[in-house]
């Protein structure tokens, strides 16, 4: 299998698309307590498999060292639910959904942000699934990020906003864009992995 037998759209035909419906900041919650995290937690073991990214305040000096993930999203495919990584109170509840084998986590690209994760908590990250390696799998040889993953599934255009991908996620106040950014990357993850048939 090559690339002939799947052609991928490019940056100009991708740009046609129509904008892939994501969620919106009703059905995204910011965990700020213990209630909500329990919250979150009876939520996401329900669905059992949920759309998974993290965010890292960006370093721009040659040896900076990141000091990363400042943001860790998690979303079923109704809800998103980001944890913030200066509240520390609830840092074992994220370690917990981080370790666990019962909920397992999908999303796009994960290798830096599962190398952060180790350093940043602790923690070995157990039930995560990289959805670039079930394209490959299917004969993509190069790799699949979430745009063109949801041009392919959905043939919708994701819209990503550089201005929040350069954002400062270590900020204890997000703004609502970049709450829409958070929340969607991961959600666009678990629409994919579901629409793939991939949770049977």
């Amino acid at each position: 299998m090559n690339d002939r037998m799947h052609p991928l759209p490019d940056r100009e035909q991708i740009l046609l698309l129509e904008p892939f419906e994501g969620l919106d900041l009703p059905d995204i919650h910011v965990v700020a307590t213990l209630r909500d995290a329990e919250d979150a937690v009876a939520a996401l073991q329900a669905a059992r498999t949920v759309g998974f990214d993290t965010e890292s305040k960006p370093t721009f000096a040659k040896n900076e060292v990141s000091t990363g993930p400042h943001l860790v999203q998690f979303a079923t495919l109704d809800e998103a639910w980001l944890f913030q990584s200066h509240r520390t109170e609830l840092l074992p509840t994220l370690a917990m959904l981080l370790g666990t084998d019962t909920v397992t986590k999908v999303g796009f690209g994960l290798s830096s942000d599962l190398s952060m994760i180790r350093a940043r908590f602790g923690v070995e990250p157990r039930a995560v699934v990289d959805i670039d390696n079930e394209f490959r799998r299917r004969g993509y040889r190069q790799s699949i990020g979430v745009k063109m993953a949801v041009a392919l599934v959905f043939d919708r255009r994701f819209v990503k906003s550089r201005k929040a991908t350069t954002s400062n996620w270590a900020n204890k106040q997000l703004t609502d864009a970049q709450l829409r950014y958070a929340a969607n990357d991961a959600h666009a993850a678990i629409r994919v992995f579901d629409a793939m048939g991939l949770g049977g």
